[in-house]
């Protein structure tokens, strides 16, 4: 599965820069120096990382064969992406990636059958969107006390939602 880690925005100035919105955690590992990175559209890239910078706390970068404007606005829209399987799991056994949770089969805590997660959602609250058995899809928060078990390997997380959330 693949992940974004930046969207290529504007250029900046005339040399072939670009703006950069960070979508990962961890900018410095990736989205650095030398790294060559896969972009969707497929056909954009792979893209090889020549410069960084953060300018105004923004972060520009720069690509090789990328040299003037031009070039660079083409590029706009681009996603940077790189494989999930490249991502190391987090040592704190409460903490997930996203690309762990969608897939997962939810239940409640009684073993009823809820649905599937196909998405999380980052507004201020993790939000678990999960699509129901039969139903619409219903967003769960991502917090401990409804979302008491996440068993990765067994494909599934358990829910314990307040009455009316489903």
């Amino acid at each position: 599965m693949q992940l974004v880690v930046g969207r290529i925005g504007r250029p900046h100035g005339v040399r072939g820069d670009v703006t950069v919105e960070v979508r990962t955690d961890d900018p410095e590992l990736r989205l650095a120096v030398g790294t060559s990175i896969e972009t969707d559209p497929a056909d954009r890239g792979p893209l090889v990382i020549e410069g960084r910078r953060w300018h105004k706390g923004m972060l520009l970068l720069s690509f090789a064969g990328v040299t003037d404007r031009d070039v660079a606005d083409e590029l706009r829209g681009t996603m940077l992406v790189i494989d999930s399987a490249d991502v190391a799991p987090s040592e704190d056994p409460d903490e997930f990636h996203d690309h762990q949770l969608i897939g997962l089969a939810v239940e409640t805590a009684s073993g009823e059958a809820v649905g599937e997660v196909t998405d999380v959602l980052h507004h201020g609250q993790d939000l678990l969107v999960v699509r129901r058995n039969g139903a619409d899809e219903a967003l769960i928060p991502f917090v401990k006390a409804l979302v008491p078990e996440v068993d990765l390997e067994a494909g599934r997380l358990v829910v314990d939602p307040p009455e009316g959330l489903l």
